[in-house]
């Protein structure tokens, strides 16, 4: 079984940190020092009541630096400045009796608060912005891949196609046996090249989005469809159990091509004789697609990397996919707002759920 992984990792890009325009910012400069101003003057004005300004200040400050992240040698002088101002007022009221001396603990103790949430803010604003510029670079790397993979699949194409034409026009031509089977192994392997193509591109198509043309698809009727085709291979025992599914929003395309994928797995690991089932159901809002067999199974240790890119276990029968099957089935189903997940069945072999939104 082979397994590329059919979609990059979904990114959770932080937002950026949003700084006020130059003019917000400016009137923000501006009440923050009307308070510091006034509150001082309070201070003056009021003897006995240094207190509560000495707060107000503080807290405009701290709420300020919520939307207007001031750069540190600034904010430390300015913070400096008004804390010795209002600091030397309350000592002078408190020498002269008009405040309490357990009030003159405030001067230290406030601004060690403010700049200890300074430097906290600033930490978190640092860790985003170095978090904004690692997913940039993933999400970058993740671009350049997708359009790798495309540019890989048209580039695989021309060379395949003018080698088949070539190899065509010998095998038109009288050829001894030991020729012919050398030319039937080199059809095989371009035809392999072909699907590889094929494959890489359905799978770029995907990951780019908008390759969908959703129209009410009976999933039921698809299915009997596909198991039709299939089992016109009598080599296997093919069981269809299917309920009626309604009619769901998706791509019939894209569908059948991931359930092409998932029943060609099944066949590569069940050997002659074996059982292949298909069937589906629906619930409230979901419709599932299953596939199994009664092959080997999946070993507990394969399981989570069945997905993941390049991943390779060769089947035991059949000839080895192109390893883009299960990749473009996860992709059509993740395109879908659907999931692919695969498991043991409780037979032993493998099984594959598609499950797709049925509204």
């Amino acid at each position: 079984m082979w397994a590329i992984s059919s979609r990059a990792p979904d990114l959770a890009v932080p937002r950026a940190v949003r700084r006020p325009s130059r003019r917000i910012g400016l009137l923000i400069d501006i009440a923050v020092a009307v308070v510091v101003v006034g509150m001082l003057g309070l201070m003056i004005i009021e003897p006995g009541l240094e207190a509560g300004p000495f707060h107000v200040m503080f807290l405009a400050v701290a709420i300020a630096y919520g939307y207007r992240i001031w750069p540190p040698v600034p904010t430390v002088a300015a913070t400096t400045a008004f804390t010795l101002l209002a600091g030397w007022l309350m000592v002078m009221q408190a020498a002269e009796g008009h405040l309490p001396k357990a009030e003159l603990a405030e001067i230290p103790l406030m601004p060690m608060v403010l700049l200890v949430m300074i430097w906290h803010v600033r930490r978190r604003v640092a860790a985003i912005e170095e978090m904004q510029l690692m997913a940039g670079r993933q999400l970058e790397a993740v671009q350049r891949e997708r359009e790798f993979v495309r540019d890989t699949s048209h580039a695989i194409r021309t060379p395949v196609t003018i080698a088949r034409g070539h190899l065509e026009l010998v095998a038109a031509q009288d050829l001894d046996e030991e020729v012919r089977s050398d030319l039937s192994v080199a059809m095989l392997q371009l035809e392999r090249m072909t699907a590889l193509s094929n494959r890489l591109l359905a799978v770029a198509r995907l990951d780019s989005g908008g390759a969908l043309s959703e129209q009410p698809t009976n999933l039921s009727s698809l299915v009997r469809e596909l198991a039709s085709n299939w089992s016109a291979q009598e080599d296997r025992d093919w069981q269809v159990d299917c309920e009626p599914t309604g009619w769901i929003p998706a791509d019939p395309e894209w569908i059948e091509l991931a359930l092409d994928a998932l029943i060609e797995n099944a066949l590569n690991f069940t050997p002659v004789g074996g059982e292949i089932s298909l069937g589906c159901r629906r619930s409230a809002d979901r419709c599932v697609v299953e596939v199994a067999d009664s092959g080997p199974g999946i070993e507990p240790e394969d399981l989570p990397h069945v997905f993941e890119r390049f991943w390779h276990r060769p089947p035991p029968n059949g000839r080895t996919g192109t390893g883009l099957g299960l990749a473009m089935a996860r992709s059509a189903a993740l395109a879908h707002g659907g999931r692919l997940s695969a498991r043991n069945g409780p037979n032993g072999g493998a099984l594959f759920e598609l499950e797709l939104p049925a509204n």
